[in-house]
């Protein structure tokens, strides 16, 4: 029986560039790797990670991961060009995880602009004793939608030479007035004709 090949290649940037974006890491129990969602998630096959071979199932099947590329705060003092990309291997427990918390929001899938956090939350059951105890994963989903309706709304801004013309006003004061249209051009006309010393008219 021929067994199925599959190769992933490497993004034009990576190909570009030379070099490849770390994989996110989970070296104790309590990690977490958590980030917005930068690139749609794509699908390959699983590599050995000793022989970089190609794994399979018992039955010939390929070994499937979902990658997930996320926007991380994480930086490596070594490294003066890690700009916090991160690759998640999403497969095993990491896998069920995933797929429970994208439920939980009632999304449909992950998508870019989500925000993915992964947490390395305990061991499994060790079952070979030539292998570390399998780790098993908590994560959580905040679907893009709802990333958008949690950005704070920054509101209007006063132009500097209105902040000049009413000392003493705090940004949300500012932004009051210039949001009523007859207070923002009485305070515009104020600082043409050079009324800086005026009482604010509100």
């Amino acid at each position: 029986m021929t067994t199925p090949q599959q190769h992933t290649a490497p993004s034009a940037d990576d190909f570009l560039m030379g070099g490849g974006v770390p994989s996110a890491k989970f070296p104790t129990v309590g990690h977490t790797v958590s980030g917005r969602i930068s690139e749609r998630p794509t699908v390959e096959q699983q590599r050995d990670f000793t022989t970089g071979e190609l794994k399979f199932w018992d039955d010939g099947k390929p070994q499937m991961q979902l990658v997930v590329t996320l926007a991380t705060a994480e930086r490596d003092p070594e490294n003066p060009e890690d700009d916090g990309t991160r690759r998640l291997y999403v497969k095993g427990q990491m896998k069920n995880a995933v797929a429970a918390a994208v439920r939980a929001t009632g999304a449909r899938g992950l998508e870019v602009g989500g925000t993915l956090t992964v947490t390395y939350s305990r061991d499994g059951v060790k079952t070979n004793p030539r292998f570390n105890a399998p780790k098993n994963f908590d994560a959580q989903y905040v679907p893009a939608a709802a990333n958008e309706l949690n950005t704070p709304d920054p509101g209007p801004t006063a132009p500097p030479a209105v902040q000049a013309a009413v000392p003493g006003l705090t940004q949300e004061q500012l932004a009051a007035a210039m949001a009523n249209p007859a207070t923002a051009a009485l305070l515009a006309q104020q600082q043409a004709t050079g009324a800086a010393s005026a009482p604010p008219p509100f």
